[in-house]
């Protein structure tokens, strides 16, 4: 898994555009709902409205490093809901649910692609490609406004490789692998180191991990010198000063 274009920071990821939107009512939830998302510090990535067991209204979001916690949903919906009722986008009472993208989540922006090139996706275009609208195969490069997807359900006489336009596409959406899941593990590890070094939390290196100097050198007490005013040297110290020897004598 890749990162967004170097340079790139949150304020930059949070004003990118989807590229991948929704029609009808979801578009006009969309329109409300991300100006309040991105206030928050958040990315809209997908509104789907449901009709199923009454009608459901979900918000997908997520921050510009593509983490979201329950604690961030929780936030979300207390501040989403009274604009919600205020602007009234939809005829009827539905039920808001403020989720996050998931492992196999959808890809609306560019950077959304960029990070994660080499991973499996399924495409459904809106403006049908070549005559197909369906694609499936691994995401290769993004070239301007347009994804590079190596297909893995071609047919005899298919071309492997296809450019499709992202504004064309109704939705795309990551392919469950090991792979995938091996990489949002990893990712997730390193968010979780990055947030306990960020509080303080890092465990002390063990004991023995670092060895002094002092305990590399040879530690035996050095034996004291001899003191020099013992009885020998205040009687050789006398007898020099009545000039009976030299005062270096009996050193």
């Amino acid at each position: 898994m890749t990162e967004p274009s170097p340079g790139s920071t949150d304020a930059d990821l949070l004003a990118e555009p989807r590229l991948v939107v929704e029609p009808g009512v979801a578009a006009r939830v969309s329109a409300i709902a991300a100006p309040v998302l991105q206030g928050m510090g958040y990315r809209l990535v997908r509104i789907r409205i449901s009709g199923e067991a009454g009608c459901t209204v979900q918000i997908m979001a997520e921050r510009p490093d593509g983490s979201m916690q329950l604690e961030d949903c929780e936030a979300i919906s207390r501040a989403l809901s009274p604009v919600l009722d205020v602007a009234d986008p939809i005829d009827r009472a539905y039920r808001l649910e403020i989720s996050s993208p998931g492992i196999d989540r959808p890809l609306v922006r560019r950077s959304d692609f960029e990070r994660h090139l080499g991973h499996l996706v399924k495409v459904e275009m809106a403006v049908a490609h070549e005559g197909r609208k369906r694609f499936r195969g691994t995401i290769g490069a993004v070239e301007g406004d347009r994804v590079r997807v190596t297909r893995d359900d071609i047919k005899a006489g298919d071309e492997a490789d296809v450019l499709l336009v992202m504004e064309d596409i109704a939705e795309a959406r990551l392919v469950l692998t090991d792979e995938l899941i091996a990489a949002s593990m990893r990712r997730g590890k390193a968010e979780a180191r990055e947030l306990r070094r960020d509080l303080g939390l890092e465990a002390p290196a063990a004991p023995h991990a670092e060895i002094s100097a002092k305990t590399t050198k040879n530690t035996r007490p050095k034996k004291k010198p001899a003191p020099i005013n013992t009885k020998k040297h205040r009687l050789a110290a006398e007898r020099a000063r009545r000039g009976e020897i030299e005062p270096d004598e009996g050193d």
